[in-house]
């Protein structure tokens, strides 16, 4: 696993580079809502990414929500890439300044996710989720200020936290995250799953 400089087979600079078995090399790069809208909406307008909250938006709403995203120094997105394909759709953010950090004791060193594997391309491939989130791990603990990773994926997504909790993460307690509705953003009341990685966790798994 590398931080990368130089740019990727899409032509956007890499953030960070992995060589995942089985795979080939990925990597990370910043979203760019200009040039990404269009993978993003077609992922998130999918009935399999009802729990993103974003079904309903059009393309130019999802420009305008990265555009805003981007504007934040506390809240950045990303594309993993494979090959030139993204598969990958993730967004860090500091607890503190988010909703999250007003429902659980946030520690030095945390740092939130989400994160959405893109629709799947020809035959299923087996371990692809586990491999991405892994490349996600990497990406983020690369950062050595970072010590736990924080999720809280939705209450009712099961499949979300049974991968999180097979990748090492500790599952906590029921949550609820509070409606926040401002000029630039709405997102309503939502209960969710408090889950954490630590970076002793992900490292000893690596």
């Amino acid at each position: 696993m590398t931080t990368e400089t130089s740019a990727g087979p899409d032509g956007a600079e890499p953030l960070y580079r992995e060589a995942v078995e089985g795979l080939g090399t990925v990597h990370v790069r910043r979203l760019d809502p200009a040039r990404d809208a269009d993978v993003v909406h077609s992922w998130v307008g999918e009935e399999r990414a009802r729990f993103w909250g974003m079904r309903e938006t059009s393309r130019d709403e999802v420009r305008e929500i990265y555009e805003h995203l981007d504007s934040l120094t506390t809240h950045h997105a990303f594309l993993i890439v494979l090959g030139d394909e993204p598969v990958m759709l993730f967004q860090t953010y500091e607890p503190e300044a988010d909703r999250l950090g007003e429902c659980y004791e946030v520690e030095p060193g945390d740092i939130g996710v989400h994160l959405m594997i893109g629709p799947a391309k020809g035959s299923p491939r087996s371990g692809f989720t586990a491999a991405m989130l892994g490349v996600l791990v990497g990406h983020v603990l690369a950062d050595e200020g970072v010590r736990r990773i924080v999720a809280e994926p939705d209450v009712r997504n099961a499949r979300a936290i049974d991968r999180l909790r097979r990748s090492g993460f500790e599952l906590g307690p029921e949550i609820v995250l509070p409606e926040v509705d401002l000029p630039e953003v709405f997102l309503p009341e939502k209960k969710a799953r408090l889950a954490v990685l630590r970076r002793e966790t992900a490292e000893a798994l690596r």
